[in-house]
């Protein structure tokens, strides 16, 4: 199964911090997020990784390379401007071929492990999404978990942790180049009954803010 990494996050609510590094390579914990993203998935196995690009793109290429010094191979899929989740998939799917394949966002950390994802057989579904307990600067939630299926509403809802395996399937028709967001796409396969989900209750931050970014950095520095 390959792997896609979404790096092409401007990182408003991070700048200025993000004016002069692309957020994917802010650090903590002495690395950049992303390289924390690409050890892991080497770790649990995956050997082909795509990362999308958009603000200051250059530095990420000329940061990773071509992944070799991660046990990995990284393709790139720039665009010119962020074309949105699932637009910035779509653009990237002749790299990513006809199977299902992970899709992680670059600024979040969890221990969550992506072994546990690698051979997954979606079957007749379109995506399979990893759900957490919602955070404090996301209390509402996202979804729900039901029986291992995620609907859009139900008794108590979960956040989306930015880690699903999907089918291309579930981004067919999107123009290439076209911006297109990810979650009228996967509520419209919740209603048909074809996304699969998990709760993961373990350690998981989405990194959004400069304050999240530096508790994180001196947790991980203290090693907690």
């Amino acid at each position: 199964m390959k792997a896609m990494i979404l790096a092409a996050g401007r990182g408003v609510r991070m700048r200025p911090l993000t004016d002069a590094t692309p957020k994917s390579l802010l650090v903590v914990g002495g690395k950049p997020l992303i390289v924390w993203q690409l050890e892991k998935l080497a770790r649990s196995g995956f050997g082909e990784v795509v990362i999308n690009h958009a603000h200051l793109g250059h530095m990420i290429e000329a940061a990773l390379g071509d992944g070799s010094r991660f046990g990995l191979a990284i393709r790139y899929s720039p665009e010119g401007e962020a074309l949105e989740t699932a637009g910035g998939i779509a653009l990237a799917l002749p790299l990513l071929g006809a199977e299902p394949f992970l899709v992680a966002n670059a600024d979040i950390y969890s221990d969550y492990d992506y072994s546990a994802l690698a051979g997954l057989d979606l079957h007749d579904r379109l995506a399979h999404l990893v759900l957490v307990d919602n955070p404090p600067q996301h209390p509402r939630g996202d979804f729900a978990l039901e029986a291992g299926r995620v609907r859009e509403t139900g008794k108590r809802l979960l956040t989306f942790s930015g880690i699903g395996v999907y089918s291309p399937r579930l981004f067919g028709g999107i123009p290439p180049g076209a911006k297109v967001a990810l979650a009228p796409l996967l509520r419209k396969a919740m209603a048909a009954d074809r996304v699969s989900g998990e709760h993961y209750s373990g350690r998981w931050h989405d990194i959004g803010t400069a304050e999240r970014l530096r508790a994180l950095d001196m947790a991980l520095r203290a090693g907690a």
